[in-house]
């Protein structure tokens, strides 16, 4: 019996796109999953590394085509290989993905403005009728110069043009999901549960609001559009209240004089010195 790692390479050998013919030649198997392999691939012509994604559909390839949008991966090339698959060339993304930039003990601020970021190009797909179907930490990549981009769009499509399939990651499917059914609500469920994700147990509650609302099994409780979940983030980055939460009279009142900061301290400065002026006039 052949060992693991001999089967693991024969494996790989036997699948890999075979490109003769194109201007692209493999360097290394980046990843696979349910919807594809992809491939470090180097472009001879133009002199660049690309990410070659091979899959049994070109529709990945026609999605991306359709979305230009900073937060998502551009499509260089595609075509389809001698054995049928199809192929797509894309940018190549080196930076960090959403599970490692997680880790690295960011503040809640910055988790959550890259959450927003996030929203940002799949916002964008929706507003052309197009929806992901498959977000998580996996397919978020933070680049080296603070750019956000949703990968994989291999699963999503044209909402009236996909089929009833329960693709998608256990986690981050909302229950009609798995049941067949697809629209606006799957990414936003699966958004609340990427923003539940990146927060602590002890961040605010506030926080932990918004994401149990954009995650709520029922999708008439969750927020209307991907927009409305950004603005509710954004709300929160600015200490204002939010919808997802009902405050306390203290809550209120320690969100006010957080927000307000500077002119509480000219208050208490202003208190502080009639208080020593009264006691000094009294001497």
């Amino acid at each position: 019996m052949l060992p693991d790692s001999v089967l693991e390479h024969l494996r790989n050998v036997i699948e890999a796109p075979d490109l003769d013919g194109t201007k692209y030649e493999v360097i290394e198997e980046l990843g696979r999953g349910g919807m594809g392999v992809v491939y470090l691939a180097r472009d001879r012509v133009l002199g660049r590394n690309v990410a070659l994604k091979v899959s049994s559909s070109p529709e990945e390839a026609r999605t991306l085509a359709a979305l230009e949008h900073p937060g998502i991966v551009p499509v260089h090339d595609a075509g389809t290989l001698p054995d049928g698959r199809a192929w797509c060339a894309m940018k190549f993304v080196d930076g960090t993905r959403l599970d490692a930039f997680r880790n690295a003990g960011n503040s809640l601020a910055d988790r959550m403005r890259i959450f927003t970021r996030v929203c940002e190009p799949v916002a964008f797909a929706h507003s052309q009728n197009v929806i992901h179907r498959d977000l998580k930490p996996a397919n978020i990549v933070i680049g080296a110069f603070g750019e956000v981009l949703v990968l994989d769009w291999g699963a999503g499509g044209k909402i009236d043009l996909l089929s009833e399939t329960r693709a998608g990651t256990a986690g981050y499917m909302p229950p009609e999901q798995r049941m067949g059914t697809n629209n606006e609500g799957t990414d936003i469920y699966a958004l609340g549960r990427l923003l539940d994700y990146l927060l602590d147990q002890n961040d605010p509650k506030p926080a932990h609001a918004i994401a149990a609302r954009a995650a709520d099994p029922d999708p008439a409780r969750r927020y209307s559009s991907v927009a409305e979940l950004a603005r509710e983030v954004t709300r929160f980055l600015d200490r204002e209240a939010v919808e997802a939460y009902r405050e306390s009279l203290y809550e209120r009142a320690a969100r006010w004089m957080s927000r307000n900061r500077t002119l509480v301290a000219l208050i208490l400065t202003y208190l502080c010195a009639r208080t020593a002026i009264f006691f000094l006039a009294r001497r």
